[in-house]
């Protein structure tokens, strides 16, 4: 005999947005993705914010516990790499904690940037566990003040 099974026109929706969601962060944001890349050996991305002002594009980068002598930062074709590891505290032993969350290892983001600009013009900060990176516009891209007459 056959089993009945109720019909759910939803029930495999949240599946299929998360495939295409995967898709395109894997298309368009190749390494610039939150997750976990079992595949390049990266185990954490770090979380930024791109702001885009009349001058430059700034980037801001949360790296709480990396040493700033860990940390590269890469440009080429158009493509800014920031690159990094958070090393294991070895004044503990691993027998001692009760819980590890905070994530340690290597980690890689990439970004596209709008248009070519120059490599040694791009500056950077690091605070606080706050990496900032400023990378000036070229001069066609700034926006040009058009007096009405």
């Amino acid at each position: 005999m056959m089993e009945l099974t109720r019909w759910n026109r939803l029930g495999d929706l949240p599946v299929l947005q998360d495939r295409i969601n995967r898709m395109f962060n894997d298309t368009f944001f190749k390494g610039s993705g939150a997750v976990n890349d079992e595949l390049t050996g990266h185990s954490w991305n770090p979380v930024v914010d791109i702001i885009d002002n009349d001058e430059s594009i700034v980037i801001k980068a949360d790296l709480p516990g990396v040493d700033k002598k860990n940390i590269s930062i890469d440009y080429k074709d158009r493509v800014l790499t920031l690159k990094g590891e958070r090393v294991d505290d070895n004044e503990v032993k691993e027998e001692n904690y009760y819980k590890r969350e905070r994530v340690r290892g290597s980690f890689m983001r990439s970004f596209t940037l709008p248009a070519s600009v120059a490599a040694d013009k791009i500056s950077a900060d690091y605070k606080e566990g706050v990496l900032k990176i400023e990378i000036p516009k070229p001069e066609e891209q700034k926006p040009n003040q058009i007096t009405i007459n």
